[in-house]
């Protein structure tokens, strides 16, 4: 493994705990955790490793369920080098991938752009986002983006335009081993005032519905759009209820599709919650619910 890093200027750390690298707070050790300096740094340990080890990008950790028990592969954290937003024009912004999604949207309200406010909502990075498609309120990232900026197996810097992704809900059609780097984003002109409006009623409406604060993944799972035009929280209330808990794994009393890490929570405890529930939904109403939270094991 160590071969992999000669030369590079980042962080290295072997045997590394990610406990502490998501919001549920659990986790084990993996065998390299790496924090690239620069990307010139990214690009060479990319093409040293190609296709030969596990590669997992840990942005804001506030989506991953990862395994307590000793994980193959690398770990890498993109910093502060790949969070730079910059102006193109009056309505065009660029972003790194490990911006967090709420400096993007206040970036472009201070910029009178409208268009980010979702993202004050949205507790990610940008490399997360466009992964995942992230959205919320009626918006998602596909409605904000022109291109997207990656490093593909090889080593290779790709841009690739919006035209040549296909969006769909909570997913791309992009290669999974793609890491993102940066990403272009066109809003509109607008006014500070009533973009600062827009996002304060966002995040009031969520703050109503969501729990905040606590040892959670955010959306365990996506709603079956395609099954019914029931949300995810209303199958999980009617077939299973908000009173469930395995150890210190148990659902959100406010949200029952937020499930809680109450202390200790092993990844057992919370893997077997979330059978429980996907089982429960299936059972009582025929539909297969599909993971948002990513399981790294």
């Amino acid at each position: 493994m160590k071969k992999y890093f000669k030369d590079l200027e980042g962080s290295i750390s072997f045997k590394y705990n990610l406990k502490n690298t998501n919001w549920f707070n659990i986790g084990g050790v993996i065998e390299a955790y790496f924090k690239p300096k620069n990307l010139k740094d990214l690009v060479r340990l990319r093409k040293n490793i190609k296709k030969k080890e596990k590669i997992y990008i840990i942005g804001a950790g506030s989506n991953l369920l990862i395994s307590d028990k000793g994980i193959n592969g690398i770990a890498i954290k993109l910093g502060s080098n790949f969070s730079n937003i910059s102006k193109v024009n009056e309505t065009t912004l660029i972003a790194g991938a490990s911006t967090i999604d709420k400096k993007l949207s206040e970036y472009a309200m201070e910029n009178e752009i409208s268009g980010f406010e979702f993202l004050s909502c949205i507790p990610g990075t940008v490399g997360g986002g466009i992964r995942m498609n992230s959205g919320c309120f009626e918006n998602e990232f596909k409605d904000i983006i022109v291109s997207v900026q990656a490093l593909d197996e090889n080593g290779n810097i790709l841009s690739i335009p919006k035209e040549k992704i296909e969006f769909s809900y909570r997913k791309i059609n992009l290669n999974p081993n793609l890491i993102f780097l940066s990403a272009t984003f066109k809003g509109k002109k607008g006014e500070k005032n009533k973009i600062k409006k827009k996002i304060f009623t966002f995040k009031e409406m969520k703050n109503k519905s969501q729990p905040s604060k606590i040892k959670t993944g955010g959306s365990t799972f996506k709603n079956p759009i395609d099954q019914t035009d029931k949300k995810v929280w209303q199958l999980i209330d009617d077939s299973v209820g908000r009173d469930v808990k395995f150890g210190d794994a148990k659902i959100s009393k406010k949200h029952p599709n937020f499930f809680i890490n109450e202390k200790n929570a092993s990844f057992k405890d919370m893997n077997n919650l979330i059978n429980f529930v996907k089982n429960k939904v299936k059972q009582k109403t025929g539909i297969n619910l599909d993971l948002e939270v990513q399981i790294i094991k």
